[in-house]
């Protein structure tokens, strides 16, 4: 019979890479790891890793365990939340992670609503882009992401995760109010702040200004739409915001036009867990602030 503990070491190897990684993440010695592997391949009989230069990694047979392990894993979670769903009203601590235009708009009524909603659920948040968000739920340390994706730049679909579309959000073009009314194709000589090339906001912009026939001058690079939004305020470029970072008011001095295409934004939680009526309770929540005027 293998140890449950183990092999939750063994798949953390595997999604993490490296011993030290894993050592970093749960708070163990890289010795501690070490030595309950080493325990793992007594239990299977089999060389379970391999040096390979200064690391270690997984045998062939290693990852025949590691794909079983993820199933007896996920049926654990399911049992949990089942057990969970029975016993009635949500009860528990949600870890969220979520991109900045959502913890900006949507984490503080989420908090409110859950608080008046469903008392008994807790949230601890972290902000993080889709990417890094998705390998944290897929190491356990996250329960629910808040994830977006741009047209032309899906993001990967991975196994073992439920996800649950939340929106398609308008894309809006903001220009300092002098410039109001000009169209994408107008604005080819001002300045522009834009997210980096090389993330997908970033890529989608960078596209559709092409698509439009031109080279955008970038003379501003942020990943925080914060201050794209502080710089088009103050003349001094245009920008593509999302519609959600304006919600509520639209500073002075801003003109916006609404842009063709959407950015999608969804949920994710581990399949075996989605069950759990504090994920539950917070996807409902999610979707019922985000319908708030």
């Amino acid at each position: 019979m293998f140890d449950l503990h183990r092999l939750r070491l063994l798949r953390e190897l595997h999604t993490r890479g490296t011993l030290a990684a894993v050592a970093a993440a749960l708070g163990y010695s890289g010795s501690a790891i070490s030595q309950q592997l080493a325990l793992l391949e007594k239990e299977a009989g089999v060389a379970l890793l391999e040096r390979v230069g200064r690391g270690v990694r997984l045998t062939p047979q290693a990852l025949i365990l590691v794909e079983h392990a993820e199933v007896v894993l996920a049926r654990l979670e399911l049992a949990e939340a089942e057990m969970q769903a029975s016993l009635g009203e949500p009860r528990g601590v949600v870890r969220l992670a979520a991109f900045q235009t959502a913890m900006l708009s949507l984490v503080p009524p989420l908090v409110d609503h859950l608080r008046e909603q469903a008392p008994g659920t807790r949230l601890r948040v972290r902000q993080l882009e889709p990417g890094p968000a998705l390998s944290a739920l897929a190491a356990g340390e996250v329960d629910l992401v808040v994830a977006e994706e741009f047209p032309g730049h899906p993001e990967p679909r991975l196994a073992g995760v439920d996800r649950v579309d939340l929106a398609r959000e308008p894309m809006v073009l903001a220009v300092p109010e002098a410039l109001a009314g000009m169209d994408l194709a107008d604005l080819a000589d001002r300045p522009w702040v834009l997210e980096p090339a090389d993330t997908p906001s970033g890529r989608w912009a960078l596209a559709l200004c092409r698509e439009a026939g031109f080279e955008p001058d970038i003379a501003y690079s942020s990943t925080d739409v914060v201050v794209h939004l502080r710089l088009v305020e103050t003349g001094l470029a245009v920008a593509i915001l999302p519609e959600l970072v304006l919600r509520g008011s639209v500073p002075p001095g801003v003109g916006l036009r609404p842009l063709r295409g959407h950015r999608q934004i969804y949920t994710c939680a581990r399949s075996g867990s989605a069950r759990r009526p504090v994920i539950a309770a917070t996807r409902a929540a999610l979707r019922a602030v985000y319908a708030m005027p």
